[in-house]
């Protein structure tokens, strides 16, 4: 049981980790799984991430950590835990658990938008109920991909 236990914290943590778990159980390839993701990372490459407030905020881009727009620059105004502007601030509207706008939650139908192109590729959101939506702990997770 305490085994148990400690698996489902490591899975609640790496949420990554559950869905490739989760895909190799219900009998998908590594391969297929390892391809399925550097599509989704190479559909995101590039993106740009817009607030869905009054004044379309943006919030950086999806690009490798060097970038200074990147939202994994941590030492950027968009990847940094501290700025107001980054998704990954828990205290700033946009990473806040409780702001509407916040990719961080569970309830918001107006999450971040992902744009490529001029169009709404999908939806950075811990909402499971939002069509479109990514979690941005996936994101992070693929992070080297970009």
């Amino acid at each position: 049981m305490i085994a148990a236990q400690r698996l489902s914290k490591g899975f609640a943590k790496n949420p990554l980790i559950l869905f490739l778990v989760l895909l190799l159980c219900c009998g998908a390839s590594f391969k297929s799984v390892a391809q399925d993701l550097s599509g989704l990372a190479s559909l995101l490459r590039g993106a740009s991430i817009l607030a869905q407030d009054s004044e379309n905020t943006f919030l950086g881009k999806v690009d490798n950590e060097f970038s200074s727009e990147s939202i994994f620059n941590e030492f950027g105004t968009y990847g940094s835990k501290f700025s107001s502007s980054s998704i990954w601030n828990e205290f700033s509207s946009f990473g806040s658990e409780f702001s509407s706008y916040s990719a961080f939650s569970e309830f918001s139908s107006t999450p971040p938008m992902l744009v490529k192109n001029g169009r709404v590729i999908g939806y950075l959101t811990q909402n499971k109920f939002l069509r479109g939506g990514i979690s941005p702990n996936i994101l992070r997770a693929l992070k080297d991909e970009y």
